[in-house]
C-alpha cells in the first residue's frame, strides 16, 4: 500500500498560493493566519499572482473579514501587486471586534424641505 503522509512545514510567513485552485484558498489563508498568529509570526507576505486579479480579491475578501488581521496592502517592491503584506495582531493580544459587514447603517434624520417647496405649501395650502 502506498500511503502518503502529509509533510509539514517550518511557518516563515510567505503563502505562494500559485498551487492552490481557488476554491482551496479561503480555509487554506484563514488556517495560515492561524498558525502564524500561534507561532507568533504577525507579518505574513501572501503571494496570490497578478492575473486578473481573481486570487487577490479571494484574500482580500477573507483578509476583512477576519478579526485577527490588523492591516493589510498591496506589496511595494518588485513583485508589485502580486502580493499583499498582512499584519497581524500579536498573539496574546485581543483584537477590536470589527462591525458585520451586513450591519445596516441608521437611517438618516428627516430632511427639511426646500425653501421653494415651503413656499408653494404657504401659497397653496390653505390652513384651517
Amino acid at each position: 500500500m502506498n500511503e502518503t503522509r502529509p509533510s509539514t512545514l517550518p511557518l516563515d510567513g510567505i503563502l505562494d498560493l500559485h498551487a492552490f485552485r481557488p476554491r482551496e484558498v479561503p480555509d487554506l489563508v484563514r488556517e495560515y493566519l492561524r498558525s502564524c498568529r500561534r507561532q507568533g509570526i504577525t507579518q505574513i507576505r501572501i503571494i496570490h499572482g497578478k492575473g486578473k486579479g481573481v486570487q487577490r480579491e479571494i484574500v482580500h475578501a477573507i483578509l476583512r473579514q477576519e478579526p485577527a488581521v490588523a492591516a493589510f496592502r498591496l506589496a511595494n517592491d518588485r513583485s508589485g501587486w502580486g502580493a499583499t503584506l498582512v499584519d497581524l495582531y500579536p498573539p496574546g493580544r485581543i483584537p477590536a471586534q470589527k462591525p458585520p459587514k451586513s450591519e445596516v447603517p441608521p437611517p438618516a434624520p428627516p430632511r427639511r424641505p426646500p425653501l421653494w417647496y415651503r413656499l408653494l405649501q404657504q401659497i397653496f395650502v390653505k390652513k384651517g
